[in-house]
């Protein structure tokens, strides 16, 4: 019977406590808890007086019918708190709060454990678990929301970023539908438009444009925990551009193409891609945007562009290269080619804390203004040849060249100065579609080379540095044998 009894036992630890397990077979270097509660504080202490943020959760995403796109966490609410679950919600006081004599100054409200759900759907944190794993003391269950005593009129401001009415209603009771719906009737959200919260004076206490001043003051800036994981994710990228050159061969698919990159983020343990995977051959380079990736024969002599960054922990890469299908630049795609790179160093040059964000731009496009007019494409730099009058964009160059990247793609922060800790991308480009008024030999032509840069003290760190940039080292690479090479299926006709 004793022995019975404590198998009962060990069987019911067993099964109780899966997350024990669970978080056992994660890997370890995510961001700390500590981290975390650290921005919670950053960013108290940047809030106005007597003030709450009021952050949600992410919705979840529908694929089609009953199946979901897989979760992804909104980068503010993860940025502070960790938690990678849907259906939550986080308040930050900016003075002590009392509650049955206990003070507090933050409250998470997030879904509670259920037995049949997380058979299907894994897992769920639940509130206990919460103050363990995530440092925050005061944890309910999100149906308790709604009955939650909480005076919102008390504060002068309610920080939070407005929504976008994107948010299905499922059966769950206290879901991010049931939480955003109780939140707006405790403030008097309005019920129709907008909020147009003018700075002085207000019309009445919900702000929805500070929070998100603030997180560009502090997202901007990484940490040395967030740079650890950029650096991963950007040499996973850049590893990825650097095998699929190696590999690449005419007749090959966009799609292929793509899977290669994506599958060496996997190998690397990557969760996901940062961003739709931008592979674009010949023509299809020339849209910036360029996501089918449908393209099932990629032609001897063409151009490829591929627009691609692995996901790491939470963090993003961007990274672009373009690289002849055959291993060999034509004439003119290298003078193209060769002309974005000396934009790219030009902006490279004066990269540094202090200048500004402008300044890159600038650099980049007088080198390729200057560029086309020597290689003849334009006939002067006047706006009637520069500009396209249909899109009111310049006619080969119509994008900017640098963002932030971080917990986005195009990261939170702010773009006036360079500061040391910021992670950019420069990224120049040339795009001369098919019917461009120039000689059609220069037509088809797309070229962007974007890398991923950490401002330091006295200048940058290039991050990017596995891919190949210059003409002639990516054709010697591409001389090289691939891992990919040995790899061969059979064909769907046998």
């Amino acid at each position: 019977m004793r022995l019975l009894i404590l198998s009962f036992v060990i069987l019911s630890l067993l099964t109780s406590t899966p997350l024990l397990a669970q978080t056992n077979s994660r890997p370890t270097d995510f961001l700390s808890m500590d981290f975390h509660k650290e921005r919670r504080q950053l960013l108290r202490e940047k809030m106005p007086e007597n003030s709450v943020t009021v952050v949600f959760s992410n919705p979840i995403r529908n694929r089609a019918n009953d199946v979901n796109y897989m979760y992804h966490q909104d980068p503010n609410f993860y940025y502070l708190t960790g938690h990678q679950q849907p259906h939550a919600l986080l308040l930050i006081f900016k003075d002590k709060q009392k509650l049955n004599n206990k003070s507090f100054d933050e409250i998470l409200f997030i879904r509670g454990r259920n037995a049949l759900a997380e058979l299907y759907d894994g897992e769920r944190l639940g509130t206990e678990n919460s103050r363990e794993k995530l440092a925050i003391e005061l944890a309910f269950e999100t149906p308790e929301f709604e009955k939650f005593s909480i005076d919102f009129s008390q504060f002068d401001q309610i920080l939070f970023i407005d929504f976008q009415n994107d948010v299905r209603d499922t059966e769950e009771k206290g879901d991010l539908y049931d939480l955003i719906a109780q939140f707006k009737q405790k403030v008097n959200y309005p019920d129709k438009g907008t909020l147009s919260i003018e700075p002085e004076p207000q019309k009445n206490n919900l702000n929805t444009s500070l929070l998100q001043e603030i997180l560009n003051d502090m997202r901007g800036i990484k940490t040395a925990e967030e740079i650890d994981l950029l650096r991963k994710a950007v040499k996973i990228s850049a590893l990825g551009q650097a095998e699929v050159m190696r590999a690449i061969q005419p007749g090959m698919s966009e799609m292929e193409v793509q899977g290669m990159h994506e599958f060496i983020y996997k190998k690397y343990k990557a969760e996901y891609e940062g961003y739709p995977s931008i592979v674009g051959a010949g023509h299809n380079g020339c849209v910036l945007h360029y996501i089918e990736n449908y393209k099932p024969e990629i032609e001897d002599g063409e151009l490829i562009l591929m627009d691609l960054g692995a996901e790491y922990h939470g963090y993003t890469a961007d990274v672009t290269r373009t690289i002849p299908v055959n291993g060999k630049f034509t004439k003119e795609q290298k003078q193209i080619y060769d002309l974005v790179y000396e934009a790219q160093e030009a902006a490279m040059r004066i990269c540094k804390a202090g200048t500004p964000f402008s300044e890159l731009y600038e650099q980049t496009l007088q080198v390729i203004n200057e560029g086309l007019l020597e290689l003849g494409i334009v006939k002067s730099l006047e706006p009637k040849d520069l500009i396209d009058p249909k899109t009111g964009r310049h006619r080969y160059y119509p994008h900017g060249c640098c963002h932030h990247i971080g917990l986005d793609v195009h990261d939170a922060g702010n773009y006036n100065l360079l500061e040391e800790g910021m992670v950019i991308t420069i990224e120049p480009g040339i795009y001369i579609p098919e019917g461009s008024p120039c000689d059609p030999k220069w037509w088809n032509i797309p070229v962007r080379i974007e890398d991923d840069y950490l401002i330091t003290a006295d200048g940058y760190e290039l991050l990017s540095k596995d891919a190949p940039r210059q003409s002639e080292e990516i054709e010697a690479l591409m001389k090289e044998k691939s891992a990919f090479t040995q790899f061969n299926l059979p064909d769907l006709e046998d």
